[in-house]
């Protein structure tokens, strides 16, 4: 067996804990801002170390996470639960949000049918007259 690891990739540390399912998906996270280290934006291929705070966006929820422990190889779930550690703060949130989004639920209002061509006139002239007053 190697020495232990004392950094990996952060696209493949992402998709090796199950953060993500593929590494292309973490990628493109990592690319579009989702994922920050230290409030910064990073690279996919950034160094990721025992003790670095990052902050991942997924879906609806930001999740404050600390690495832990440091993998290459995707491994099996509850192992991946070992390598990283979720704040206090971010669970607290996370489930803050989901009580709020779940409350809301029954609030919006569907339609039982598609638009007509008329309904959907007025929707389209509806937006436009309001885009143009922002």
């Amino acid at each position: 067996m190697g020495s232990p690891l004392t950094a990996v990739r952060a696209d493949k540390w992402l998709w090796s804990v199950r953060l993500f399912k593929t590494r292309s998906l973490a990628k493109s996270a990592i690319e579009s801002g989702k994922v920050l280290v230290g409030g910064q934006r990073i690279k996919p291929s950034r160094d990721l170390h025992l003790g670095d705070e990052l902050k991942v966006t997924l879906g609806y929820d930001d999740r404050i996470i600390i690495v832990r422990g440091l993998i290459e190889k995707r491994v099996g779930a509850p192992i991946a639960a070992e390598q990283y550690e979720e704040t206090e703060a971010s669970i607290k949130a996370r489930e803050k949000a989901a009580e709020l989004r779940k409350a809301h639920r029954g609030a919006d209002i569907l339609s039982e049918h598609r638009p007509t061509k008329k309904q959907r006139r007025q929707i389209h002239r509806f937006k436009r007259i309001d885009t143009a007053d922002g």
